[in-house]
């Protein structure tokens, strides 16, 4: 039977499945559209048509180009088009889809698919290959060792939504063992300590309760291991009415606080390059040139500056017993911090204030007060994120000079760097969490007269591009005790990706030969500084993905032990070089302490299986193992001696001789 004809002026039915649509439906009590004139209706057409028919109607090739009304009221309210009420062209053409189609069906209009941005990679939407979308590289470009870049707005997407996935993917609750079992509380081999089973769940089970006050040494546990003071950072000896002229006139003689700045210079400043020496340098000579009326108006924030530096060059001074030393830093630390109060720091900052706090979270570090470093690095964070130096500075300070805008990227560089590694360390949450600032920009203008060391600036980049990969792969699982790498195939992207980092370093920064740093040191002892740091970061961090272990992954012995090998050999190699300096650096000395507890906890572990007991007892690499946990009881002991004895040092070497036994 043929198509039933068009009654004349009669409505034709909407089907019943189909909602109407907001862009073609009438408001409540609006006049019907067919009650319009011609000239009207070929108005609202001419006007809506691109919206309304779209690209998907014209591929059909419905012929809406023979009536402009037609279609538009069809799809509107349902009704032929035509005036008089009898079958037109419009009407015709209708009945003529109609007829192939069922009573039932919708209109043969298909719907327009939603315009989303493309996720993947460039090169994986051009072969058409799933991408896992992995930052910096995907795992089909690593295997495919070729160029792995993301529209802009992926990037964006990615940044935008990437707290709210590992929060996701943290709060998960773990998977049960098949054999019933449950599986290790820590989920690094890394962080399973002496005595962690006291530990209370405050934050991260691995350290985070060492930073505790007023904690006891009477027996081993976080507080003596971690080396956490309780006594007040700062002495006073400040009055009430004294103010900065108080402040400068205990700075030493200028002679003196030459060298206490040139040991600065020679020791801190390799390490934690944020300062320009010569802008530094010519505001010095500045200083002392005033007469002491004008130096009592000077800038505070300078004068803390300035403070700092000596406090952290007495500490590097071997002239003087240990606890004059110590005596005579914790007073420059004092001046520093009330020539910062002076300026209202916490209301007011710049970029010496920022500096002088970046410096004295070091310096209470290295004076044994850990938790006070990590409280008042709280308050530096807060500051630095006030004055925009996350942000990009060609953004908020567009039309600043290039030496300032290099100097902001700089201080950043220096916020990020000691948060990462610090909540590495310490195994806590961390803050340095939002930025755009580019390690990219950070280029010296080698036209400036104020240039940097070629070689300080490749050891930012470096040292910044591997903090960057580790808050975002390695601080946030820590701190909440869950596992780094939930796959095989993650923790082998991950790996990669810091293999990839470390190609990326200089030729100078990878001469991973003894006898060629200490000819280095000899020549350079800068670069010598910064070879040892740089390499014992990443090798530290690339011990702590191979020994992160999760229902899917277990532990990598072999490549744990070879990290971590490489990575106290980095202390090793600076305590025969510099032996005066790594007593100093509590930063180096805990983290090689970690990596002979991980190396420990590893081999106990694989001890415990009698089918490899007599393997590990032969096997070269679990030999060297338990030489490098004996090198590293050797070096505390002799750190130890005399004046420098201490509780934690004690503690620390009971901790590691259980291992040997």
């Amino acid at each position: 039977m043929g198509p039933l004809p068009a009654i004349s002026g009669s409505p034709r039915p909407t089907p019943s499945s189909a909602a109407p649509s907001t862009i073609y439906a009438s408001p409540a009590g609006a006049v019907p559209r067919n009650h319009h004139s011609r000239q009207q209706l070929s108005q609202i057409d001419a006007r809506d048509s691109p919206l309304r028919r779209g690209p998907s109607r014209a591929a059909r090739g419905e012929e809406v180009a023979a009536s402009a009304e037609s279609p538009l009221l069809w799809a509107a309210n349902g009704t032929n088009s035509n005036d008089s009420g009898s079958p037109g062209l419009g009407a015709s053409t209708a009945d003529r889809d109609s007829s192939t189609a069922s009573p039932t069906a919708e209109p043969r209009r298909k719907k327009q698919k939603r315009n989303k941005p493309t996720l993947s990679c460039f090169e994986c939407v051009e072969r058409k290959t799933k991408c896992d979308r992995g930052r910096p590289h995907c795992l089909a470009c690593i295997k495919r060792q070729t160029d792995c870049e993301y529209a802009r707005v992926a990037n964006l997407l990615e940044e935008t939504t990437r707290t709210a996935t590992n929060g996701r993917r943290m709060t998960k609750a773990p998977k049960k063992r098949k054999d019933g079992g449950s599986w290790p509380a820590i989920p690094n081999a890394a962080d399973r300590g002496h005595n962690v089973g006291r530990l209370k769940a405050l934050g991260s089970v691995a350290t985070s309760t060492g930073l505790l006050s007023n904690v006891p040494f009477s027996a081993p546990g976080s507080s003596n291991v971690f080396g956490i003071g309780s006594e007040h950072p700062f002495a006073n000896y400040w009055t009430c009415e004294g103010g900065l002229p108080e402040v400068i006139s205990v700075l030493p003689d200028k002679l003196q606080a030459d060298i206490l700045l040139n040991r600065y210079f020679e020791c801190v400043d390799p390490v934690y390059p944020m300062l320009h020496r010569q802008t530094f340098y010519a505001d010095y000579e500045h200083f002392w040139s005033l007469a002491q009326p004008e130096k009592d108006c000077s800038d505070a924030a300078f004068v803390a500056l300035i403070s700092v530096m000596l406090a952290l060059g007495t500490q590097f001074v071997t002239s003087t017993s240990p606890a004059e030393r110590k005596q005579t830093a914790e007073f420059y630390a004092s001046a520093s911090n009330q020539a910062l109060r002076m300026c209202s720091y916490l209301s007011t900052a710049s970029i010496k204030t920022i500096q002088a706090m970046v410096l004295i979270t070091y310096f209470l570090i290295n004076d044994n007060h850990a938790s006070d470093g990590w409280a008042f690095g709280g308050i530096l964070m807060r500051q630095a994120y006030a004055m925009g130096l996350h942000r990009d500075p060609n953004i908020v300070v567009p039309d600043a000079p290039p030496f300032e805008k290099q100097q902001r990227r700089k201080v950043w560089q220096a916020v990020l760097l000691q948060d990462t590694f610090l909540t590495v360390l310490l195994s806590l949450p961390p803050s340095a969490t939002h930025t755009d600032v580019s390690v990219d920009d950070l280029v010296e203008d080698g036209a400036s007269i104020a240039n940097d060391d070629p070689t300080d600036t490749a050891y930012i980049r470096g040292s910044w591009t591997l903090a960057n990969l580790v808050q975002e792969t390695i601080c946030s699982p820590r701190s909440l005790d869950v596992p780094i790498c939930t796959t095989a195939r993650h923790k082998a992207k991950l790996v990669a990706d810091f293999r990839a980092i470390y190609r990326s370093f200089p030729d100078v920064f990878r001469s991973w030969d003894p006898d060629a740093l200490a000819q280095l040191a000899h020549a350079n002892k800068r670069a010598a500084y910064q070879t040892l740091f740089l390499s014992s970061n990443y090798f530290h961090n690339l011990m702590l993905v191979h020994a992160s272990e999760s229902p899917d992954v277990p532990v990598n012995v072999r490549g744990t032990l070879e990290a971590a090998h490489d990575a106290i050999t980095a202390f090793f190699v600076l305590f025969s070089l510099f032996e005066a300096e790594a007593h100093v650096w509590w930063v180096f000395n805990h983290r090689a302490f970690l990596e002979a507890l991980c190396i420990g906890n590893v081999l106990r572990e694989a001890a415990r299986d009698p089918e490899s007991e007599e393997a590990v007892a032969r096997d070269p690499l679990f030999v060297r193992a338990r030489a490098d946990i004996h090198r590293m009881i050797q070096i505390m002991q002799a750190m130890g001696d005399g004046d420098q004895e201490s509780q934690t040092v004690r503690t620390r070497v009971q901790v590691l001789s259980e291992f040997l036994l």
